[in-house]
């Protein structure tokens, strides 16, 4: 594959997961102002906060009847998986001047996963930015659709949007799945994730799961 050719691969991926993460959005928004958040409140959530997970278990716990500093601690502890995909991506983005305050604004599960997945330095960077940049504006522009629709827009999930992250992450995935230790550690997770959802907060599995993943790939080794 030519350079030309890779580079508009990684844009293509990064754009179609941006697109799909971002119809999420959607959802966001709609339930957030059923939860009791203004407009304004849940677009400067999304502008600000940027973090899906983090952003429905505020909303959950504050729809549910919690306290503000409840639903802070509970959103809190869901963002500390973005300070880890810092650690990963800093050594390949090396922001500098006003990147330091961007790359890590961008710095989420899609545009990390997309970023890891590329070969090389320059294609990490660019699935990075493609993703980060998409998802950021799709995300925003569904949110204010979802918060001005409110209950007027119903479930979201009957129109399948809470599907999407999910299927854009199993897509990045399934081509890494080439060999005995990626398997091994995407059941392990797969099992972990299944088992904990019914018992801890919602997002917590997920970062659970990433901790056994680790362990197990740290013990392969």
């Amino acid at each position: 594959m030519t350079a030309d050719a890779a580079r508009s691969a990684v844009v293509r991926q990064g754009l179609s997961v941006a697109a799909s993460t971002g119809l999420y959005g959607v959802s966001f928004g709609a339930l957030s102002t059923t939860s009791g958040l203004s407009l304004w409140q849940t677009c400067v959530l999304s502008l600000l906060l940027f973090s899906g997970g983090s952003q429905f278990a505020l909303i959950g716990v504050l729809g549910g009847g919690g306290t503000a500093g409840a639903a802070v601690a509970a959103s809190s502890l869901l963002g500390v998986r973005n300070a880890l995909y810092g650690l990963q991506l800093g050594p390949v983005m090396r922001p500098r001047g006003w990147r330091r305050v961007v790359v890590p604004q961008l710095t989420i599960d899609e545009s990390t996963a997309v970023a890891v997945s590329q070969s090389t330095p320059p294609l990490r960077r660019l699935g990075f930015w493609v993703t980060g940049l998409g998802v950021y504006g799709f995300w925003n522009l569904a949110t204010l659709v979802g918060a001005l629709a409110g209950n007027a827009l119903g479930d979201p999930k009957r129109y399948g949007l809470d599907a999407a992250a999910a299927a854009s992450f199993i897509a990045l995935l399934w081509p890494r799945l080439r060999a005995r230790e990626p398997v091994a550690i995407a059941v392990v997770g797969a099992l972990v994730t299944t088992l904990l959802v019914p018992v801890i907060p919602q997002g917590l599995p997920v970062v659970a799961a990433a901790v056994v993943g680790s362990v197990v790939a740290w013990c392969w080794k």
